[in-house]
């Protein structure tokens, strides 16, 4: 890992040796900056690499995961800046289970000095991929229980900042006069209801039908598009809100991977690419999805499912793309509000109170439909749909609450649930994007919205985007709630949390119509429990070198067919992951005839195959005993080219000092 140099001072960095036992730290909150008005629309973009080394505990799928130990899929963190009247926001869309508190406060504490975006401004976005890493989120709880393993990872944590800041500091510098189009379009069977009981409970859901083809429609369809040209009409960046789990990737996967998200978003970026012949920085995050889960075929969770799912919804999103463009306009104003609600001081929103205590229901520990925790699943409470019948008027309702009310206290201490819910809109023109720290489900989502649109006159369409800023649990409607699936058992805060977030995000909607708005604590404090997992350089290791020959495996029905070769480097401390480790080059014509200026990066389907694709796969297989700091690693390219007269190589790309090599010839 590159040396961590911010260039502020940061809370984080007495804590990166990783020798003291919890991290604790503040932040204080720089007040609103009051801008000057702007006519028309400035608007920047960048991507930046947030892939980690091999050693990171993944986040989503708990104890179920695994540490990751290489990537599949580089993990991205794409940055949308727009200025426009007296406002300026950045969206950046992360490969992570969620936003974070840590995160969002400590980014904007950094651009500071070199942008003029507030606290209110900096939405952190997630696409929920369950095969990323966690341990960088602010509370306690799910840096414990979201992931394989537990605990803060300061380093890891101020990488993040690190690299999302240094993003939004290149996307503000490089703003450029621009028009924008926001729209959306239905994608219908690609994704379905994951727990349909609960959602046609709903009094709203006038179809109760329980079929197996309803869970197909039972779901939140709008794939929401922002289109963001320059005003010479080059493609700048797109960003898509859409609703399903990243759980295209199953549980036992070993690498980490943006989940269908990737494939989503290298189809529409490619497909911009050839249509008007400029890359275009093309990002996504998390609709209300909740309950809705990509409707991958039975038993065949992982990369080919995941890439049939995200390149289909890809196709569909790049068709809106094309439409959008006759709409694209320079006149759109933005403006952001954010409040930070602190249950510790008030739990009570028009009228609606939520309870002291956060509870964890047994359901939550069956697991949700398409993850089941074996034998439990199938056990009374901790089924699905076991609500409790007596004292079901407490502050909890149904729920059976995890080892009793009593007990629960005394092994989960209050402080270490989320204590603060942080509550987001950034209004781009009439539409306005709420975003909400929780998993919120198709119908809760709806009734958010319901509440957005009839307390703003401004806002003629809201779009709520799940795990913006932290990572809260799950939200949704009372009636859902009452049936206790896995989402009612992981809504921690009771029945009524729909009704309360509906409430605030009202409130908030309307005082945004009247200016910029920023209600965040003075100081945000943070005590969390704390383990280093980002490895350590261990110094000189062995000559970079290739070993043995590569060699091709067969497709079979649940893998692509792939070309593999292993080799000798340093650790993987040593190496700098987020920067280009492999790529595949070609060359035409025999062996005999072949030299070195023959060769050139290979394309499949117009793609560079390199590592920043998904056909790449890189892993660290771990330390040659009985040397000294030698590791081996291997890479793998999947769904290769098969051209006659065509040899292939990889070649391992100058990293960290370390010197470029290629291996011998293929095919």
């Amino acid at each position: 890992m590159a040396p961590i140099l911010p260039t502020w001072t940061s809370p984080l960095l007495p804590l990166v040796d990783g020798t003291a036992k919890r991290a604790r730290f503040s932040n204080r909150t720089n007040p609103l900056t009051q801008l000057e008005r702007v006519e028309g629309l400035l608007a920047g973009a960048a991507d930046v690499d947030i892939t980690p080394p091999p050693g990171l505990p993944k986040a989503g799928y708990s104890s179920n995961a695994h540490d990751g130990r290489g990537f599949r899929s580089r993990l991205r963190a794409r940055v949308l800046h727009l200025r426009s009247a007296t406002g300026s926001i950045a969206i950046v869309q992360c490969d992570l289970l969620g936003g974070s508190s840590v995160l969002q406060h400590l980014v904007a504490a950094q651009i500071a000095a070199e942008t003029d975006i507030s606290l209110n401004g900096v939405m952190i976005g997630a696409t929920h991929t369950h095969a990323g890493p966690g341990q960088f989120l602010g509370t306690d709880f799910y840096n414990r229980f979201a992931s394989n393993r537990s605990g803060f990872d300061p380093a890891w944590t101020q990488f993040l900042v690190d690299r999302i800041s240094a993003g939004v500091i290149a996307a503000v510098a490089n703003r450029v006069p621009a028009q924008l189009a926001f729209g959306h379009a239905p994608v219908w069977e690609l994704t379905r209801n994951r727990s349909l009981d609960p959602h046609v409970h709903n009094h709203s859901v006038e179809d109760k039908r329980q079929e197996q083809q309803r869970k197909y429609v039972a779901v939140n369809p709008d794939l929401e598009m922002l289109r963001v040209d320059t005003l010479s009409g080059d493609p700048l960046a797109a960003m898509v809100i859409f609703s399903v789990h990243g759980t295209g990737i199953s549980q036992r996967f070993l690498e980490y991977h943006g989940d269908l998200w990737a494939y989503l978003v290298d189809e529409l970026a490619h497909r911009i690419e050839v249509s008007s012949g400029c890359r275009a920085v093309v990002g996504a995050i998390e609709g209300t999805h909740a309950d809705v889960a990509p409707a991958i075929r039975p038993g065949q969770a992982g990369p080919l499912e995941a890439r049939r799912i995200g390149s289909g919804i890809g196709a569909e999103a790049h068709q809106l793309w094309e439409r959008l463009g006759s709409e694209l306009s320079s006149t759109t104003e933005i403006s952001a509000g954010f409040r930070e609600v602190d249950l510790d001081r008030d739990r009570t929103c028009e009228g609606v109170e939520l309870p002291d205590r956060p509870a964890v229901g047994a359901a939550l520990v069956a697991g949700a439909i398409e993850n089941t925790t074996p034998v439990l699943w199938r056990v009374p409470p901790f089924r699905a749909g076991s609500p409790k019948r007596l004292g079901a008027t407490s502050e909890q309702g149904a729920k059976w609450v995890l080892g009793s009310r009593w007990l629960q206290p005394a092994l989960l201490p209050r402080h270490g649930f989320p204590r603060v819910l942080p509550i987001q809109i950034v209004r781009i023109g009439s539409t306005s994007i709420v975003g909400l720290p929780l998993e919120v489900t198709v119908e809760a989502g709806r009734r958010v919205t319901q509440s957005v649109t009839s307390a703003s006159p401004s806002t003629e369409r809201a779009i709520v985007t799940s795990v913006c800023n932290e990572y809260s649990g799950y939200v949704t409607t009372a009636e859902e709630y009452s049936r206790q699936f896995y989402e009612g058992g992981h809504t921690l805060y009771g029945p009524l949390t729909e009704a309360f977030l509906s409430a605030h995000a009202g409130q908030l909607a309307a005082e945004l119509d009247g200016g910029q708005v920023q209600d965040a604590l003075p100081t945000r404090s943070w005590d969390l429990a704390l383990h280093r997992y980002l490895p350590l350089p261990a110094g000189a290791g062995p000559v970079r070198e290739f070993t043995g020959a590569a060699t091709f495996t067969d497709p079979t029905a649940a893998e692509d067919g792939h070309w593999s070769q292993e080799w000798l480097d340093v650790s993987p401390g040593d190496l700098n992951w987020h920067e280009p480790l492999v790529r595949v080059e070609e060359s035409e014509g025999s062996v005999l005839s072949g030299s070195a200026e023959d060769w050139d990066t290979a394309r499949h389907h117009g793609r560079p195959v390199t590592d920043e694709s998904p056909d790449i796969e890189v892993v660290h297989l771990g330390a040659v005993e009985g040397t000294t700091g030698a590791h081996r690693y291997r890479v793998r390219w999947y769904d290769p080219i098969h051209r006659s007269n065509c040899r292939h190589r990889f070649v391992l790309v100058a990293n960290r000092a370390r010197a470029e090599v290629v291996s011998a010839s293929f095919d």
